[in-house]
This record gives C-alpha cells, sequence and structure tokens, in this order.
C-alpha cells in the first residue's frame, strides 16, 4: 500500500488529481477578477462620457451657432417657426419663436431685459454650461411687467446698478433660449414687437447688436451628429479644456476624482494608458447603447406617455438623466414653465408608425391642465418636424379645434385627413414611416406637475 501523502492537494479522487482542480480553480479566480477589473474600467469610461456629454455638446452647439446663425452676445430673434428642413435641433417646437443667445461671461457683466407683456406667455430661461437652468424670468415667475436683470460670472464682485436683479451664472458659458408664444403665422407681427422689447447689452455699451433669423439653419452636421463622429480622445481632450472656464460643483467632487483615475483634468493633456484609451471607448459604446435602449423600452410609462422627471433643468448629480436628456432634447426647460410628454407607442404597446389612424381622446373636463396653452406636435424616427406636405406640424388649443358635444376632444393622428369637421382637430403624420409625439404643457397646473393628470393613451384605430 502506498504511503499517505502529507501533502492534501496531492490526494487524488479518481485519476485527477485535486492540486490540478486547484490551480484550475486558481487561475479561474485570476481570469474573474482581471475580467471584473476591464468591466468596472469601462463602466468607469461610460460614466466618464455620460457626465461630460451636456458639457461637450453644449460647446459645440454653440460653435454651430456661431458659424451659423451670429455671434456670441448678440440676441438672435427668430422670426418664424422651424420647418421639416431643421436640424439645429432635436424636436424644435412650433408654439413659440425664439429670442436666443449664447453669451461669454468673459465679457460681462450684461444688462438683460424684458418689456411688460400681458399678451403673450414668454419665459427666457438660462443655461449653463452644464445645461442646468439657473434663472427663468418670464411669465410665470415675474408676471407680466417685465423686467432689468444685470447678469454676472461665477466670480463677479461689486454692486448692481440700481433697479437691476442679480442674476449670477455659475459657468463662462451661458445659453439663453427664450420663447415667446406665437398662435401662427398670422400672429409674427405681434410677437416680433414683443421680440424687439427685449434686449441683451454689455454693461458699458448702449445696445449690444441682434441677429433676425427667418429661414432653417444650415450645418454640415447636427451637434450631436458632431459630438458622435468625434474619437474618444478627441471628445475628453474637449471636456477637459472646457472645464477649466465651466468647472464642474463642489457636488461633482466624486466623480471628478473618477475622471483623473480615467486620466482626464480640467486645462491638462490626456494621460491616457492603453487600458484607459479601451476603457473610456468602451464606455462610451457602452453608454450611447444604454440611453438608445432606455429610450425605446422607457421606464414608468402612463398610458404610453412617458413624462420626463421633476428635476428637469436642475439635475444635481443625477449625470445619467442629465445626460440623456442632452442627447435626445438639448435646452429643456424647468417643469414649472412647460412639460414635455411624449410617446413612442400606442395602447396596446405598438410603436407608433404612419401606417395606421390612431386617436387620443380628452375626456370632458380632462384637457392638458396649463395656465398657458398646450400642443401636441409629431416627429419623425429622427426627432425632426414631418415633412408631410401639409405644412401643418402639431395641433393645440390656440387652433380652432371642434369639441364632441358631450364636451370631450378627439385628436386624430394619420396620414390622411378626416372626414368633416373632424378635420380640424387632425395631426398628419407621413404614410408608412414611423413616428413619435411630443405633448407640451405651458406653465403647467399643479395637477399635472404632480402627476395626478396624465396625458390619455394614444388608441390605434386600424
Amino acid at each position: 500500500m502506498a504511503p499517505r501523502s502529507r501533502d492534501p492537494l496531492a490526494v487524488t479522487a479518481g485519476s485527477t488529481p485535486i492540486r490540478r482542480r486547484a490551480r484550475g480553480f486558481g487561475l479561474a479566480l485570476i481570469l474573474v477578477g482581471v475580467l471584473g477589473g476591464l468591466l468596472k474600467a469601462a463602466l468607469d469610461g461610460a460614466r466618464a462620457y455620460v457626465f461630460g456629454y451636456p458639457l461637450v455638446i453644449m460647446d459645440v452647439t454653440r460653435a454651430a451657432s456661431a458659424l451659423t446663425l451670429g455671434p456670441a452676445n448678440a440676441l438672435l430673434r427668430v422670426r418664424a417657426f422651424p420647418d421639416a428642413r431643421f436640424r439645429g435641433v432635436v424636436r424644435p417646437n412650433v408654439d413659440t419663436l425664439y429670442t436666443t443667445a449664447f453669451i461669454d461671461m468673459h465679457d460681462g457683466p450684461f444688462v438683460f431685459e424684458t418689456a411688460p407683456n400681458a399678451v403673450r406667455y414668454e419665459l427666457f430661461p438660462f443655461m449653463d454650461a452644464w445645461t442646468n437652468v439657473f434663472a427663468s424670468p418670464g411669465t410665470r415667475s415675474v408676471g407680466t411687467h417685465g423686467g432689468r436683470y444685470l447678469l454676472v460670472g461665477p466670480a463677479w464682485q461689486g454692486t448692481p446698478p440700481d433697479g437691476l436683479a442679480v442674476l449670477r451664472a455659475p459657468t463662462r458659458m451661458v445659453w439663453l433660449i427664450g420663447r415667446t408664444q406665437a398662435n401662427g403665422a398670422a400672429d409674427y407681427p405681434l410677437v416680433h414687437r414683443l421680440q424687439d422689447a427685449v434686449s441683451l447689452r454689455p454693461l458699458d455699451a448702449a445696445r449690444a447688436p441682434v441677429t433676425d433669423w427667418r429661414s432653417a439653419a444650415r450645418l454640415p452636421l447636427p451637434p450631436a451628429e458632431q459630438v458622435r463622429a468625434m474619437s474618444t480622445e478627441a471628445f475628453f481632450t474637449r471636456l477637459a479644456g472646457l472645464m477649466v472656464d465651466n468647472p464642474p460643483t463642489s457636488a461633482d467632487a466624486p466623480m471628478m476624482r473618477r475622471l483623473a483615475a480615467l486620466g482626464v483634468a480640467p486645462g491638462r493633456p490626456l494621460r491616457w494608458s492603453a487600458l484607459d484609451r479601451w476603457s473610456a471607448s468602451l464606455g462610451r459604446w457602452i453608454a450611447d447603447r444604454a440611453v438608445a435602449r432606455r429610450l425605446r423600452n422607457p421606464p414608468n410609462l402612463v398610458r404610453g406617455w412617458l413624462t420626463p422627471p421633476s428635476m428637469l433643468g436642475r439635475y444635481g448629480t443625477n449625470y445619467e438623466v442629465r445626460g440623456a436628456v442632452a442627447m435626445v432634447g438639448l435646452g429643456a426647460n424647468l417643469p414649472v414653465d412647460a412639460m414635455y410628454p411624449s410617446a413612442r407607442v400606442d395602447a396596446r404597446g405598438g410603436a407608433l408608425h404612419g401606417s395606421h389612424r390612431y386617436r387620443i381622446h380628452f375626456a370632458a373636463g380632462a384637457l392638458p391642465p396649463v395656465n398657458a396653452f398646450w400642443s401636441v406636435t409629431a416627429y419623425g424616427a429622427d426627432q425632426a418636424l414631418l415633412d408631410t406636405g401639409t405644412g401643418r406640424f402639431a395641433v393645440g388649443d390656440r387652433d380652432a379645434l371642434r369639441p364632441n358635444p358631450d364636451g370631450s376632444l378627439d385628436l386624430w393622428v394619420q396620414a390622411t385627413p378626416p372626414e368633416g369637421e373632424a378635420r380640424a382637430n387632425w395631426l398628419p403624420v407621413r404614410a408608412g414611416t414611423p413616428f413619435l409625439l411630443n405633448a407640451r404643457l405651458y406653465w403647467p397646473r399643479p395637477e399635472a406637475l404632480r402627476g395626478a393628470w396624465s396625458m390619455p393613451a394614444v388608441e390605434r384605430l386600424d
């Protein structure tokens, strides 16, 4: 009989030594550890990309605006609604005319003034470089008497002139996206007069230049596609440069430490190892697909409609929501100024498609609860306005809608016009192509903000 081994790993089980099994198990543990480390690195790269995306696309949008629309610090007064050719931003509205400007706070402070306006709803949200709304003067917040403001940068110290309320921008780059209600093309002359009464100028200048814009912007690529076309190294290099004058907040310190571990720091060239480059590139790929998947299958749908979260415009450290909104709806308002429920599916969960006819039925007394006005707009799969040949892109309470005898209201969403009086309530879509819907509630009432009211389901009729 062979002597018993003193080494327990030498004990055999059948013909396979336990020592060999243990070595195989150890190698497996090492492999799992390596794969786990690579996965963590890739997820860190994804988080870093989502964190930085709003700042990068804001700067790309600013640069595109300077090339095609006008210089910084000058009000751009958009004099007409966009049409189906417009690709400057996703999901443009045909409810308001914009008065907008990219503002470089290095050239400030600036005086911003609005005149009394008791005839049309207006709002003037100022966004910082990270897409947070830091001020939103307008009908809801200050009433109809207008206002006079001193817009200052993060480091400004001084005493404002009498009569000017201070708006403090936390970053060098600021985007003003003012909106004034317009009730169709016939309303343009009135709205133009209201726009002309808005001014932006440096504190030490009498008046800054303005630009009128009457047709669609022509860009080689829309800003979102420009960002998509960037190499991962170019993306993070741009992010590092932008963070110098557009610093993150103190609450972002943990994320900044993650960026530093990835070799990304404000104002410094990238210090990337091969692993850093790999994790950032793979992380970006993961993030883009995660956002796309979430958009295809959004959580928390109510009757098929997705209502953006209440933190819209003031995101704190919820980088996932902030990044996703920047990807699909750059320039979002505060919900108290405007809410944007959207739908991609019908009541049965089927994707909305122009080969079918649909109805949106509002029960009597259940129209969108707003202090200003509401609308529903159709967009193509590319989130641009649909070219249906009708010139009609939205329907809402500013239209001559025909209610039912019981006080309810039906909107008809289809490629061909409905018969008779129902045509007044028609929202055209394109035959044979997918589409999505965006409702807009301007100055929503509390029941909409707290979720006690929601949009009715989109009913497929054939």
